[in-house]
């Protein structure tokens, strides 16, 4: 890379930390092109991206930005990941490592609380966004439909006595 490749590397990736709320960094000792293609695809399919970056560069994106503290930990082989749902890009970093010991997590930062390999994995385990969502809209329609039905019920049933008074009526006639 020349000095303006590098500029323009330094400023994307500042750019992704400003948009980004969670980023995770792993240690990637000897995966193969095929491994990083295959934890690639997993992140996009979760809505998040893998990238291994020289760790000056990264340390020179990460100033001024809330994730400036994963900067110790940006030594060795180091990749970053990061998604807008702090959940999911926890979920395949470490459901990858489990499958592969040669990604290891070492840490990350959601916003500006820096997070240790420990608690990137107590945050995988927590529901995605999707399925918490799923979850409040449920709670907010099943009162709704109670209600409904609560109200509905008396009209329902005035339906019924007047049908039987009307059978009544039909079977004294006849």
């Amino acid at each position: 890379m020349d000095r303006t490749e590098k500029r323009e590397f330094v400023s994307t990736l500042a750019a992704v930390f400003a948009e980004t709320s969670m980023v995770v960094v792993t240690q990637n000792n000897g995966l193969t092109v095929a491994e990083v293609t295959d934890l690639r695809q997993r992140m996009r399919a979760a809505g998040a991206h893998f990238k291994v970056a020289k760790n000056r560069l990264a340390i020179l994106a990460l100033d001024g930005t809330r994730f400036d503290g994963i900067k110790p930990m940006l030594k060795g082989p180091t990749a970053l990941a990061w998604a807008r749902d702090p959940v999911a890009v926890s979920k395949v970093c470490v459901e990858f490592a489990k499958t592969n010991e040669k990604l290891v997590l070492i840490g990350g930062a959601l916003g500006v609380q820096m997070l240790d390999a420990s608690g990137v994995k107590a945050l995988s385990e927590l529901p995605s966004l999707d399925v918490l969502r799923a979850g409040l809209v449920g709670m907010i329609q099943t009162p709704a439909s109670r209600i409904a039905s609560v109200v509905a019920a008396p009209a329902a049933g005035l339906a019924r006595v007047l049908a039987a008074y009307a059978k009544k009526d039909e079977a004294e006639a006849a």
